[in-house]
């Protein structure tokens, strides 16, 4: 009889579920104790997509950081964007024009829905659901077709800029986004249909991952992931940036604090944020979309433009008695034009030259000379023109793009100091924090990122539920690796 027992008895199994495990979305690795199917203990560990975008950002100027925010939470990148300008311009002490707030809120609320479409298509593929994947990416393409009308980019825009956004938005933009607001209403009942009252979908939420409000709070959960504990915590109603605080709108909250609450508050979330986009298409004010802050803000590019268009017929030449042969300006050309030997007098290949400017601008001995109407002529009628004084149109837009790219560079000097300033992004409170040591970049930057704070609840989420439920409490709070190992 003994001996049988000893057969028959069970021990607890120490399990490695990623970083390779596809649900745990490529570089979360979790080590779970079970015993049978049952969870026993969760030890999350992250950092398997570190990239340093916090020290990265201390050694680039304010305008030079912006594009890294775009690869934290690469599912919402516009959202990114909008909380590091709004944190950006609370240091410089400047505010964005109103008709680029409320262009930001629309964009951000655009980006809130493209989010929410991914997560649901992955929660809902990841516990057994595969039409309503197929459904959510028809509606997102929709979104990501919007966004690249506005901007040219459909995953990392870098639209929104410090002071402003980077360009106006068209009517014709504006008349496909508020058919988009008229449609998807109809869309949001096919998903619930789908899955709403499915018995196998609620067996598999329902009373799952249950974290109780005070909990939550004490966890530091925020967005739909606290909210769906009954906390109507939102940095939107609380703490109101861009336009939120000229728009009418609803925090949906749950009661059980379950994955099916978690669900249903961001399923209310896409009926609130297409009500947000109507209301900011309504109301847009005209006006510019840059605030008049020289000492902290862009040139505009049309002060450029006659030297920096492609399709301006001038040329860029190379004088040969000024010329180092440093090989800056080679460095700096895109399409290779550029050549010749270190330290003697460079040649450019015109057949090759795009006229973008970057070697005119990074000529450090001024040795590149800018001739009008000079594509296709011969090198020694490129040197007598070159030799001829600048025209007025020409020699302004030269000199302001080499402010431009000193600008950019450098960056403009911020007062000393330090602050946090925090936006919800669709996973919860995106918060930035800088020291300011009076120069043109931060002298610290570290990130609050909603889903590092997440990953840290998955322990308290998974213990007592079978391994199954490790996958849906995994999917309920919308990690995003990017973000959380930033």
């Amino acid at each position: 009889m003994e001996q049988l027992e000893r057969v028959l008895e069970t021990r607890e199994l120490n399990v490695s579920m990623g970083p390779q495990h596809p649900a745990t979305h490529g570089v979360l690795r979790l080590v779970l104790d079970i015993d049978g199917e049952t969870v026993v203990k969760v030890t999350p560990y992250v950092g398997y997509l570190h990239r340093g975008i916090e020290k990265l950002g201390e050694s680039l100027s304010y305008f030079q950081a912006l594009p890294l925010t775009d690869r934290m939470d690469y599912v919402s990148s516009m959202t990114n964007n909008i909380g590091y300008v709004n944190a950006v311009e609370r240091l410089f002490g400047i505010e964005a024009p109103e008709r680029a707030r409320f262009i930001r809120t629309m964009v951000g609320e655009m980006a809130r829905i493209a989010n929410h479409l991914l997560w649901l298509a992955t929660h809902a593929l990841d516990i057994g659901a595969m039409t309503v994947f197929l459904y959510c990416f028809r509606e997102r393409e929709w979104i990501l077709e919007l966004f690249e009308k506005i901007c040219g980019a459909r995953l990392t825009v870098t639209y929104p800029r410090i002071g402003g956004v980077r360009n106006d938005v068209s009517q014709e933009f504006l008349d496909s986004l508020y058919k988009f607001t008229e449609e998807f209403p109809t869309r949001i009942p096919e998903y619930e249909t789908l899955i709403d009252k499915n018995r196998i979908w609620l067996k598999r939420t329902v009373g799952i991952g249950v974290i109780s409000a005070e909990e939550a709070v004490n966890w530091g959960l925020t967005g739909p992931t606290l909210r769906g504990s009954g906390v109507p915590y939102d940095v939107r109603k609380y703490m109101p940036y861009d336009a939120y605080d000229k728009v009418e709108f609803d925090v949906p909250i749950g009661t059980e604090g379950d994955t099916y609450d978690r669900y249903r508050c961001r399923m209310m979330e896409f009926r609130q944020s297409n009500n947000i986009i109507r209301q900011c298409i309504e109301k847009l004010p005209p006006g510019p979309v840059m605030a008049d802050a020289p000492k902290f803000t862009l040139q505009p590019k049309d002060k450029m433009f006659p030297i920096t268009h492609p399709t301006k017929k001038h040329a860029f030449y190379i004088d040969e008695k000024v010329c180092k042969g440093c090989g800056m300006c080679a460095r700096a050309c895109p399409a290779k034009a550029i050549f010749g030997e270190k330290k003697k007098p460079h040649k450019i290949n015109q057949e090759l030259c795009l006229s973008c400017a970057n070697c005119y601008v990074t000529c450090k001995f001024k040795a590149l000379k800018i001739v009008p109407g000079g594509k296709g002529l011969s090198e020694e009628k490129l040197r007598e023109l070159a030799a001829a004084p600048l025209p007025e149109e020409i020699k302004n837009a030269a000199g302001h793009l080499v402010e431009h790219f000193t600008f950019v560079k450098r960056g403009p000097r911020a007062p000393e100091g330090e602050l946090y300033v925090a936006t919800e992004v669709p996973k919860g409170e995106l918060g930035f924090y800088f020291v300011s040591d009076g120069s043109g970049k931060p002298y610290r930057m570290r990130i609050r990122a909603p889903s590092f704070i997440h990953a840290g609840v998955l322990p308290r989420l998974c213990v007592g539920h079978l391994v199954a439920d490790v996958i849906a409490n995994i999917g309920t709070i919308d990690l995003v690796l990017g973000e959380c190992d930033r």
